[in-house]
């Protein structure tokens, strides 16, 4: 039913896997819910966490746009196109933290 997944999160989907399984299934069906890639999606989803300003979210993002076998130059060109958007200093940020990501 769940992954295993480090921190909150997981402590989360174990003391509420009722939570956790509806919460699944509605990134499942928003998945569904257009014509995007996964790659896209992944990138998508990269780009909101970069523009809420989340280290967290951008982390794991990137970790999982890496496993998937995005490229590089992918993740640092959104992290750079969100200068217009979320200014130089986010934008920075952002880069730093896909770069934490090996």
């Amino acid at each position: 039913m769940t992954k295993t997944m480090p921190g909150a999160a997981g402590d989360l989907a174990a003391a509420f896997p009722d939570i956790w399984q509806a919460y699944a299934a509605l990134g499942k069906a928003t998945a569904e819910a257009g014509p995007l890639t996964e790659r896209e999606m992944r990138l998508v989803k990269l780009a909101l966490a970069i523009g809420i300003g989340s280290e967290g979210a951008v982390h794991s993002h990137t970790r999982r746009a890496k496993a998937e076998g995005i490229e590089e130059a992918a993740l640092t060109q959104v992290a750079l196109l969100s200068i217009g958007s979320c200014g130089l200093a986010r934008a920075v940020a952002a880069k730093t933290w896909i770069e934490d990501i090996d």
